[in-house]
């Protein structure tokens, strides 16, 4: 079963403009991917989704359920952080990624911004701008890059 996006729009919030249900919802499709799907045991409740200046983006589908995520934080050095990029196993190949992506750049667009990207979906970070920043690490058994991306950058976001 495929659930479809309630019209792909794609929303954002503080979190402390997010109901607990809403918020349940992300946490439980961060969880269902990261810990579940990829099994990897890691701490996925870190404390940063609590800052104040921390952002989410999801996407819905029609029947309520969290299909697409990331959560963009402002770095104490001023940069942005894009994290938790994920899509519900039954969305993807949707273009999920791609809108939640556009909006997290054009929301940092003049400012430095960082992910950490498992490096099978570099090419895809590499679309927004991103370029690969010192050398590939493993993080919870899966090989990971750091990418950076300038300000200069913001007129080559993907279509």
């Amino acid at each position: 079963m495929t659930l479809q996006p309630l019209a792909a729009a794609v929303h954002r919030a503080y979190t402390a403009d997010l109901d607990a249900a809403d918020f349940y919802r992300m946490l439980r499709l961060r969880v269902d991917v990261f810990v579940v799907e990829q099994e990897c045991a890691y701490s996925e409740l870190d404390g940063r989704d609590l800052e104040d200046s921390t952002r989410h983006f999801w996407i819905d589908s029609a029947d309520g359920y969290v299909l697409g995520y990331l959560r963009l934080l402002e770095d104490p050095d001023g940069a942005y952080r894009i994290g938790r990029v994920c899509t519900a196993k039954s969305a993807r190949r949707m273009g999920l990624g791609r809108k939640l992506m556009r909006a997290a750049v054009a929301e940092v667009q003049n400012f430095p911004a960082t992910l950490s990207a498992q490096t099978y979906a570099k090419d895809f970070y590499a679309s927004f701008g991103f370029v690969e920043e010192g050398e590939e690490y493993l993080e919870d058994g899966i090989p990971h890059i750091g990418m950076r991306r300038e300000p200069r950058r913001a007129h080559a976001v993907a279509r």
